[in-house]
């Protein structure tokens, strides 16, 4: 019996979401067997191609390009950390700080950063911080190519507020660094800030004129003592070579090359002397200087008014810059600006007198109300005269009729000449060892006008009344303190006048003396008449007790609006060690009412401390 096996019963299946019939076995075998191996083809095919694309480009990198690559490489991830050296100190006389340095806080960027997507968002934030407009610091940052390894400072001198908000916002900073400085700082304030000057960055123009290894981001002297001895003080830098991460923070030190230290200098300054002169001035206009007669070195030289060189150790914001330029000009050194030196100047006159031989040292004069002179009356400054007197009388009673009659009888070229062998007219820029000169600020070297100058400026020639003016240290003679300091010197030391200077050095101090190969009866007669101006004449005022005898000369200056004061003195009168100068402008007194009590109080200190 045959058996039948029944066909399958069709039943409906989803196939790709549709309900069909499966079609039968063989069919179904035939469709399926080279979709199945597509899949594979198709992605071998695709991964030959990638990894050929991408060897090719490895080969092209690697052989082509592979120098500048592994460069590349390397700059991005070795990076150069300047470190900037500790700045010599300044020292007094006697050993006491004038300018050191102390640590703080700079910020600093790597170049690599403004090419960061969150750069915008670095840049506000700092700015923020730094109180610095995002314009100044892209500024800075761009000053170098993006591409270098080394940081760009921003800000010296961080408050501990800024440190903390850096910090704080570390996060957000990307390519920024806060490192550790030596700032110049004064522990004396504005003490001997015009003498000392400041430091501060070095601009690209001053880059460009210098020699020797500087770079952007220097710290340099920029005025006074600072520039005069930046070669000394600076140091050399140092530095790291540091590997860092794709954030730019630094992961490994490679290599290290420690910063040498400037060099200490020491002035001739002395602390106590200085701020006893700065003192004095108080808030008076004007200057005070002490030289020593014997060596020229610069005791004290005080300006007012001043300001603080701290201020320069870190940004100056234009507000601050602002309030500084009032119309008093603190950073102008009055000290080494040219005025009417008045009556001090017949020192000049005397020796010119008695030098030429027209008028000796035992030569009397008729004094008047008034001299005559082309017409034009001169008067005496207390409009009567004081009858007849001879050299030590008139310096005494600083008698204008007497000292305009030498003057006019000398002649003006005499005069112009004596002028000058005392040192006026001229630049008295501090030379200083080592061949450096130590340009102070707003240096003018005062006038001694002669015929060519006056046709130059004025188209007319040189005058009598020209003349007799200048014996009276009035008309267009301009004189600063300091070469009234230097002109007292030659009375002072028995006929040297001293060339003065600011370092303190070991040598023989005839170097610094300039003989005026004066007669000796010509300085006995012009101390004789300086002693007698203290002693009972217009400077008594600077007579104290508590100091040696002193010798003076005082000098009212008159000018538009209220007169300038002079007074100058040395002491001990027997063997000099100290010149004192104070310059009181548009004080409105006379010399011996307003300046001589200001060298009485600067003579008091220094020889109240001698005694310690």
């Amino acid at each position: 019996m045959a058996i039948t096996l029944p066909w399958p019963k069709k039943t409906k299946k989803k196939y790709n979401g549709k309900s069909e019939f499966p079609s039968k076995g063989v069919q179904k075998n035939r469709r399926t067997v080279g979709r199945q191996l597509r899949p594979a083809v198709l992605f071998l095919l695709i991964t030959a191609l990638l990894l050929g694309g991408i060897g090719s480009r490895l080969g092209y990198l690697q052989l082509v390009q592979g120098e500048r690559n592994r460069q590349l490489a390397e700059e991005n991830r070795i990076r150069i950390l300047p470190k900037l050296p500790i700045r010599g100190n300044i020292l007094d006389r006697n050993g006491k700080i004038l300018a050191d340095s102390r640590l703080s806080y700079s910020l600093f960027i790597w170049p690599l950063a403004r090419t960061k997507p969150n750069w915008n968002q670095t840049v506000n934030r700092l700015a923020e911080i730094l109180d610095l407009s995002v314009a100044e610091i892209t500024q800075r940052v761009e000053e170098v190519s993006v591409d270098s390894p080394s940081l760009v400072r921003i800000a010296r001198g961080l408050t501990p507020e800024q440190v903390t908000a850096i910090e704080e916002y570390n996060y957000q900073l990307n390519g920024v660094e806060l490192e550790i400085e030596p700032v110049r700082d004064y522990p004396n304030g504005s003490v001997a800030a015009h003498i000392l000057g400041y430091t501060g960055e070095i601009s690209q123009e001053e880059l460009d004129k210098r020699q020797g290894n500087y770079r952007l981001g220097d710290v340099i002297g920029k005025m006074g003592a600072e520039a005069a001895f930046e070669k000394q003080l600076r140091g050399e830098w140092g530095g790291q070579q540091v590997e860092v991460n794709g954030a730019g923070r630094i992961i490994k030190i490679l290599g290290e090359e420690p910063a040498k230290s400037g060099k200490n200098v020491t002035l001739t300054l002395d602390l106590a002397l200085q701020k006893a002169a700065e003192n004095t001035l108080g808030n008076q206009v004007g200057a005070i200087v002490a030289l020593d007669p014997k060596t020229g070195g610069v005791l004290a030289m005080a300006s007012q008014p001043r300001f603080d060189p701290n201020i320069f150790s870190s940004r100056v914001s234009p507000e601050v810059w602002q309030k500084l330029q009032t119309k008093d000009k603190p950073f102008i050194n009055r000290a080494v600006q040219g005025f009417p030196p008045a009556s001090t100047f017949k020192i000049v006159t005397a020796t010119a007198g008695m030098e030429s031989g027209k008028f000796p040292p035992d030569t009397v004069l008729n004094t008047y109300p008034y001299l005559n002179v082309s017409g034009v009356r001169m008067w005496e400054w207390n409009r009567a005269g004081f009858g007849s007197l001879g050299y030590v009388q008139a310096l005494k009673m600083s008698s204008n009729t007497f000292f305009g009659q030498i003057g006019r009888g000398v002649g003006g070229n005499t005069l112009i000449d004596w002028a000058r062998r005392y040192g006026f007219g001229e630049e008295t820029t501090l030379e200083l060892p080592e061949e450096t000169t130590l340009e102070l600020p707003e240096e003018k070297g005062g006038l001694i006008a002669d015929n060519a100058w006056k046709q130059k400026r004025y188209g007319s020639d040189w005058s009598v009344g020209d003349t007799v003016n200048m014996a009276i240290g009035q008309g267009f003679t301009l004189a600063t303190p300091l070469q009234v300091a230097v002109m007292f010197s030659v009375p002072a030391n028995g006929g040297d006048r001293v060339q003065p200077h600011l370092r303190k050095t070991e040598g023989d101090p005839s170097q610094w003396r300039v003989p005026l190969n004066l007669d000796p009866q010509t300085v006995r007669t012009i101390r004789k008449g300086l002693k007698a101006v203290v002693d009972g004449g217009t400077g008594t005022a600077a007579k104290s007790p508590h100091t040696p005898p002193t010798a003076g000369k005082s000098g009212s200056a008159e000018v538009p609006g209220k007169a300038h004061a002079w007074f100058g003195a040395f002491a001990p009168y027997d063997d000099p060690e100290i010149i004192v100068v104070a310059f009181a402008e548009h004080s409105g007194g006379g010399g011996g009412s307003v300046a001589a009590p200001m060298v009485r109080q600067v003579m008091e200190s220094y020889f109240r401390n001698k005694q310690k």
